[in-house]
């Protein structure tokens, strides 16, 4: 079990809620907790597929890139 301090304005948040959805601010901030992490996982896992297409396309920079859109667009 972890303690923590909150900012005013994210306890207040947190509280309203928790009380909208019927629940307690601990599950509120377990399931942000929760939801935070499979976010990380999925933008994780997009950045690695894009450097793999890119890799693939034989994109080594940015510049690379802005050049294959610039090329796009035109």
């Amino acid at each position: 079990m972890a303690t923590t301090s909150l900012p005013k304005d994210v306890k207040r948040l947190t509280a309203r809620l928790a009380r909208a959805r019927g629940t307690t601010e601990a599950q509120v901030l377990r399931a942000a907790v929760r939801r935070l992490g499979r976010d990380d996982a999925t933008w994780r896992s997009l950045l690695a597929y894009g450097r793999r297409k890119a890799a693939a396309a034989g994109l080594r920079s940015e510049r690379d890139v802005e050049r294959l859109v610039d090329a796009h667009r035109s």
